[in-house]
């Protein structure tokens, strides 16, 4: 006798180290009944090999272990941020965003919307049972007026944290969307006309039409402190009182909507860069040590120019490089510094955990990063940085008067290019001459005349003694 083929979910669930047949949600939990009727559609559409779920925190946050097809794991609120990229990165797939009320309509609030204004295509399945289910039970912004919640024992009071939040009427002042619709799981024919908006929801996807979103109204017994037959009476009567079921938006017949915006693939830097610019490729010396420099002070003093300058010069080297930025949201005065590694290898990671060579602009910056330098390793620090704190054992301390000489110069805002001249005179960079000082006027290609100005300065520092 031939065996039924099974699909949708997988025949058996890991989770628990045991390979079991029953998922982690409580007896009368509306997830349970909505993942089925998701891998009901997945499957009978033919869509499982073709379909990417990003999966949300929350209670769906082990759907991987159940729906058989490809899944993403989002940081909390961020699955609409994630399936963004998806959805961008792979524009064959049918990418589906599964979520809550406390992961999309509290923390990932923002993220949703503003992929629903872009007109993303990707389809949002989005599950309200009126509060934090996982957690605990916690008021979560759809959670009805008066409703007793742990973090509102003598129910939700209007005055002091608002009116439930009606996510489908918000999303449909939006233009961009398709399909915005809500349904509920509560009892046997809402369960069927759910299943029929998730279909559509996947036919969106599948078609390439846009933006949908589909609000599902769900019990939670646990939370709710009720019998689950209660619990789904509590949907009918109060919920759907305050969130209408119904079709919100349906642009989606017979044509694609004409508000969808085609999204572009993003292209490699490489082709970007191609475009615009001949750019001589990394070649790869095993013989060139990899050299891992952390720049650091404040915003103004050219922090982040000074690590760009020397990435321009590796790469003019031929040097593989990467330079990476950190900042405050001040534009002046706010700490700065930047992550710049050369290699005659092929780069695995940007960050700089332990420099080789530190140049630190102030006082903060020296003691924040000095203490991570390698053995063998070298900081220069303005000499105007007073060091009350001694450098680790085998780090070389050389104190440079930067600052000074930039002043002394009449070019105070040049105090980088001093710091670069060091660099240079004390070649820890591995880089030629030449090189460094292309990079250096190649950063002033706005205003050329400094950066011949800029060299004479650099010339003039090196020969500091």
């Amino acid at each position: 006798m031939a065996t039924i083929e099974q699909k949708g979910m997988y025949k058996v669930f890991p989770r628990s180290g045991k390979n079991v047949s029953y998922t982690h949600y409580c007896p009368g939990c509306g997830h349970g009944i909505i993942n089925k009727l998701i891998a009901e559609a997945c499957a009978e559409m033919g869509l499982q090999d073709e379909t990417i779920f990003v999966d949300p925190v929350g209670c769906g946050v082990f759907t991987y272990y159940y729906w058989d097809a490809a899944h993403i794991s989002a940081a909390h609120g961020r699955a609409s941020a994630c399936a963004t990229g998806v959805s961008r990165a792979r524009p064959d797939a049918v990418t589906i965003a599964y979520q809550g009320d406390g992961d999309l309509g509290a923390i990932g609030f923002n993220n949703a919307f503003q992929a629903a204004s872009r007109g993303e295509k990707f389809g949002c399945i989005f599950v309200n049972n009126s509060l934090y289910g996982m957690t605990g039970g916690q008021m979560a912004p759809t959670t009805l007026e008066g409703e007793k919640t742990t973090t509102t024992p003598f129910g939700r009071d209007s005055s002091l944290t608002g009116y439930p939040l009606h996510v489908c009427e918000v999303f449909n002042q939006l233009k961009a969307p398709v399909y915005i619709a809500r349904v509920s799981v509560a009892d046997t024919r809402r369960i069927m006309q759910a299943k029929q908006a998730i279909r559509k929801v996947f036919q969106i996807q599948k078609e390439k039409k846009g933006y949908a979103i589909l609000e599902i109204l769900a019990p939670c017994p646990t939370n709710f402190k009720m019998t689950p037959d209660k619990a789904a009476q509590f949907v009918i009567d109060e919920m759907e009182k305050e969130f209408p079921l119904g079709v919100f938006r349906d642009e989606t017949a017979d044509h694609v909507n004409p508000k969808s915006v085609e999204v572009p693939l993003v292209k490699s830097c490489m082709e970007l860069f191609q475009e615009k610019d001949s750019i001589p490729a990394a070649i790869n010396d095993a013989g060139f040590a990899e050299k891992r420099f952390k720049f650091a002070g404040y915003g103004g003093q050219g922090i982040l120019s000074l690590g760009l300058t020397v990435a321009e010069a590796a790469r003019l080297e031929r040097r593989h490089t990467l330079w990476f930025p950190s900042y405050g949201p001040e534009q002046r005065g706010g700490s700065a510094n930047c992550s710049v590694v050369v290699s005659g290898t092929p780069i695995g990671s940007p960050t700089v955990e332990h420099p080789d060579v530190l140049v630190a602009m102030n006082q903060p910056a020296y003691e924040r990063f000095a203490a991570d330098v390698k053995p063998g390793g070298t900081i220069i620090v303005d000499s105007t940085v007073p060091v009350l704190v001694e450098p680790p054992e085998g780090v070389k301390l050389i104190k440079w008067p930067a600052i000074k000489m930039a002043e002394e110069f009449g070019v105070p805002k040049a105090a980088n290019t001093m710091m670069l001249a060091a660099l240079k005179k004390f070649a820890l960079t591995g880089l030629t001459a030449e090189n460094l000082e292309t990079a250096l006027i190649a950063s002033f290609k706005k205003k050329p005349e400094l950066g011949e100005k800029n060299r004479e300065l650099l010339r003039k520092a090196e020969a500091h003694e």
